[in-house]
């Protein structure tokens, strides 16, 4: 069945930069928007980025926007987040998910903590 299984988490200080993987299984992954979406401790889980099935098009939230860009590998069944200038508040679980605004399939997370 799908699966997303996302990597790449880890420790990282304040303006530092890191890059979240979410290999895609079990699924035509070309045919369909992937998302990623983070969930602080204490918070909901809140949207992050989108892209289109074919990396042409973007969607960013405005906490993320001009520091994380969402790209993708279709070759290798493969979305990315990679994040600059990362900030305490960036600390969260992030989860892949299939979809652009209807979401029905999540990864089980990395986990992301910036700190000095």
């Amino acid at each position: 069945e799908v699966q997303l299984v996302e990597s790449g988490g880890g420790l990282v200080q304040p303006g530092g930069s890191l890059t979240l993987s979410c290999v895609a299984s079990a699924f035509a992954f070309s045919n369909y928007p992937m998302s990623w979406y983070r969930q602080a401790p204490g918070k909901g889980r809140a949207f992050v980025a989108s892209i289109t099935n074919d990396g042409a098009n973007f969607n960013y939230a405005d906490a993320v926007k001009g520091r994380f860009t969402i790209s993708r590998d279709n070759a290798k069944n493969t979305v990315y987040l990679r994040m600059m200038n990362l900030k305490p508040d960036d600390t969260a679980m992030y989860y892949c998910a299939r979809g652009w605004t209807t979401l029905d399939w999540w990864g089980q997370g990395t986990q992301v903590t910036v700190s000095s």
